[in-house]
């Protein structure tokens, strides 16, 4: 939640821009020409990053099963809006920073993420729990490296400048790293916690 809340937060002056509010962020053409994905992006966004997040709270799932069901159908929604959104923007918006390379890199992501959605929803319907989890999280991880990207874009353009191959970099670096701590997530052993079993003393045979 607290990753994704920078990016939400100026997703939604964007939103406010373009329904008429003062000018607050950089203009951008492409938006202001076809404003509508941009739209579509940021609310499915701001919906799937903390109530997403909800999703993986083991404790929440025990004690409200219907709610993570329930829950979990929109959110498989908003999930697809924002891959297909982002899909959307990355081959009809034309003249993006970073150049080719951060374009192939968008459609690689973009498609990844509806493909772990569709993933997790297969496996859940067959009842596989580990399988959707392991998709789950993929596509959780992607959808909020854009809070990642605060990070290493700031840190890539104070180290490098603003160039086509370093913004493609930085920008990037965001979605390895997510992708990164997903994979490790996954894979990382169950932590098991054991019980104290108090075993009784054997009582004394009287004689």
């Amino acid at each position: 939640m607290a990753l994704s809340l920078v990016p939400v937060i100026a997703g939604s002056l964007r939103v406010l821009e373009i329904a008429g509010g003062p000018p607050i962020l950089p203009a951008n053409p492409r938006i202001d020409a076809v404003p509508a994905p941009v739209v579509v992006h940021i609310i499915a966004a701001a919906f799937y990053a903390p109530f997403g997040a909800l999703q993986f709270s083991a404790r929440l799932r025990r004690r409200q099963p219907h709610w993570h069901r329930r829950s979990g159908r929109l959110l498989v929604g908003a999930g697809m809006l924002v891959a297909s959104s982002g899909l959307w923007m990355t081959l009809f918006y034309t003249g993006a920073p970073g150049g080719a390379l951060l374009w192939a890199v968008r459609l690689l992501v973009a498609t990844a993420m509806a493909a772990s959605i569709v993933l997790g929803v297969a496996a859940v319907r067959r009842r596989d729990i580990a399988a959707h989890r392991t998709w789950m999280i993929r596509a959780y991880a992607l959808a909020v490296a854009a809070g990642t990207q605060v990070f290493t874009q700031g840190i890539g353009e104070g180290l490098f400048g603003t160039s086509q191959l370093s913004t493609a970099v930085s920008v990037s670096s965001g979605w390895v790293i997510n992708a990164a701590i997903a994979e490790w997530v996954i894979r990382r052993p169950a932590t098991r916690r054991t019980r104290r079993v108090r075993t009784p003393s054997a009582p004394v045979a009287s004689r």
